[in-house]
């Protein structure tokens, strides 16, 4: 089965406040479109994945995903992290109605493809199923077959409320990679730890960070 990721991704001007223990204001719009970069980039790598739908205003950010192979969605209605998602899924849909429709996060850096084709092969045995993120808290992927909507539950103690929505949690070891989002300075060391991407090495290079 062929996927249709959808990745969202806030204004990078905004992006990140929790980094702010690793990484200076002016430093963090760059190292939050260096994450969006190396999961965009991975993704499109990955042999279960046909399209990268970007759910977007941020005109850099744009300009550099779709340079990348990614399709641009503009950002609308700005209601949020979920009703993003459900607006990326509905336009994809709108042009490909019979697709299998993911939702991944955008701070992913330490991304591998094979890893998201297994959690993606897994997701296909399911009408919706979910990734848990590192921290057994939060979600990084949320799938969903198709005919079956997306249904986005993203933002605190999101992995509860997916599995509460009826979305099946994958329990699955080896992909470290998918579930390891960045939102903190020891998200970005663990993510480090595993190996990222060319532009998240390039943007922490110059970081002090413990543990690396």
């Amino acid at each position: 089965m062929q996927w249709t990721l959808v990745i969202p991704l806030k204004p990078l001007a905004r992006a990140k406040s929790r980094l702010s223990d690793t990484a200076a204001d002016g430093l963090r719009p760059g190292l939050a479109l260096a994450f969006a970069q190396d999961t965009v980039a991975a993704a499109l790598a990955g042999p279960a994945v046909g399209d990268v739908a970007v759910v977007t205003d941020d005109a850099l950010a744009a300009r550099e995903l779709a340079a990348l192979g990614a399709r641009i969605v503009p950002g609308e209605p700005r209601g949020g992290l979920n009703a993003a998602l459900a607006y990326g899924a509905e336009v994809v849909r709108a042009a490909h109605p019979e697709s299998a429709v993911a939702a991944l996060n955008a701070d992913l850096p330490a991304l591998r493809p094979l890893e998201l084709a297994r959690v993606l092969d897994a997701a296909a045995e399911f009408p919706r199923a979910f990734l848990p993120d590192a921290a057994a808290i939060g979600t990084t992927l949320l799938a969903a077959r198709p005919g079956q909507e997306l249904h986005p539950l993203f933002g605190t103690d999101s992995r509860a409320r997916h599995r509460a929505s009826g979305a099946v949690e994958l329990r699955l070891a080896g992909v470290d990679s998918v579930r390891q989002d960045v939102d903190t300075g020891e998200d970005l060391r663990v993510a480090l730890a595993l190996g990222v991407g060319p532009q998240t090495a390039a943007a922490t290079a110059g970081l002090l960070i413990g543990g690396q």
